[in-house]
């Protein structure tokens, strides 16, 4: 939530469901449980649209006017058009619903640079990662409360934080001693703002792209982004995002990863981070990097 910005508000779609919600698997929406066949690539071919599910969180991935954007998706694109499937159809959803979605088969994948963890990765199968992010914080103008970092909020009892439901910075928090009564969730970015600016809450926080560029684009000067922030040194930050499937998919998952490489070795990955605002150097993953070690939790 990913390190998981901005008001492209439809670029942070499904993810509408989820930067998070229930990950419990479930049955496809025809009653049938998978494609445990490992003809789902042949299937996506043959029909040539892959459903994507987002959940509107720029710059990963977001609508706008009607079309979805983000470096997710522009990588997901790139991949699936290398796989002979060249239409995208996109469905938006909560973040917290994304999982549940691709293993109920309302999604082919999810895109929507959601990090993976070792929980996630116990109800979905992860891609290799294309992104790394870190995390960013919003207070009110002139951050009255001098909030430069978790532990900062953590030290106080009477502050709060609103986050994106199932978002992975939730779990942050409380390892930096964030009390759960200190923090509260809410639908979506906007709505996070929205608590903020009307008092129901001390601050939000996100991943740093996603919080600063959400900002940028509501043009809200009663809110700040914290350029101080103190990056947390727990496990997971820095995150990963990559592309999910379900767990029935990994034939699937195995192509994409193989087609990904290549874009990776050419350059196009990088492009396309770049062309949505990343930092080649800042948000591009070291090579030992593998998403089996982040699943075990050696990153």
């Amino acid at each position: 939530m990913k390190k998981l910005l901005l008001t492209l508000a439809t670029v942070f779609g499904i993810i509408a469901l989820a930067a998070c919600g229930s990950d419990d698997s479930a049955s496809s929406g025809d009653g049938e449980t998978g494609d445990a066949s490992g003809d789902k690539l042949a299937e996506l071919q043959e029909a040539g649209v892959v459903k994507i599910g987002f959940a509107n969180e720029a710059p990963y991935a977001y609508e706008d006017d009607g079309e979805l954007k983000g470096a997710a998706v522009d990588i997901a694109t790139a991949v699936f058009a290398e796989l002979g499937v060249d239409e995208v159809e996109s469905q938006l959803a909560d973040f917290s619903q994304l999982i549940p979605g691709v293993q109920a088969g309302q999604f082919d994948v999810i895109t929507a640079g959601m990090a993976i963890n070792p929980d996630r990765c116990e109800n979905a199968l992860f891609g290799e990662p294309e992104m790394q992010y870190g995390e960013g914080l919003i207070v009110e103008a002139g951050n009255p409360l001098g909030l430069e970092s978790y532990k900062d909020i953590a030290d106080n009892p009477d502050v709060t934080v609103v986050v994106m439901e199932g978002a992975t910075e939730i779990e942050f928090l409380k390892q930096e001693g964030v009390s759960e009564d200190q923090i509260t969730t809410a639908a979506d970015i906007p709505a996070t703002f929205s608590a903020v600016q009307s008092g129901r809450a001390d601050a939000t926080t996100g991943t740093e792209m996603t919080v600063k560029m959400a900002l940028e684009s509501a043009d809200n000067d009663a809110l700040e982004f914290v350029e101080s922030f103190e990056q947390p040194d727990i496990e997971g930050v820095p995150s990963y995002g990559a592309a999910a499937f379900s767990l029935e998919n990994e034939e699937l998952r195995d192509a994409y990863n193989e087609k990904l490489q290549e874009l990776k070795d050419d350059g196009t990955v990088a492009e396309l981070l770049e062309a949505n605002g990343f930092s080649g150097e800042g948000n591009a993953v070291p090579a030992e990097i593998t998403t089996e070690a982040v699943c075990n939790g050696e990153v």
